[in-house]
């Protein structure tokens, strides 16, 4: 399935994402720059991207702990805010466009 991630101040990358995969898992695997410190244990919110509001409402709403964690961005937007360790891929969401927040680029 195709991903696009949108980098603020570089071009939209598309990427070729495993279904089963969460989108933080094919932006690393896609080697951006993508910080994800805890390594998808919702943990902590560095890899925070804002979905396209066509993708938004198709994953299923964010949980206490995870929309706790996104309040505490600069840029958090209850209309686009996830976490990308939570957004699980699968064929039904081909064609998903995210961008990646300045708060969890590693550039």
């Amino acid at each position: 399935m195709k991903l696009t991630v949108e980098i603020l101040g570089r071009n939209d990358t598309v990427i070729e994402a495993r279904e089963g995969w969460t989108v933080m898992e094919a932006i690393r695997d896609a080697g951006l720059p993508v910080l994800a410190q805890c390594g998808g244990g919702k943990a902590c919110a560095t890899c925070h991207v804002h979905v396209a509001p066509a993708y938004f409402e198709r994953f299923p709403s964010p949980d206490e702990d995870e929309r706790d964690l996104l309040e505490a961005s600069e840029v958090y937007d209850e209309t686009q805010s996830r976490l990308s360790c939570q957004l699980v891929l699968s064929d039904a969401l081909d064609g998903l466009s995210v961008v990646l927040q300045p708060d969890s680029t590693d550039i």
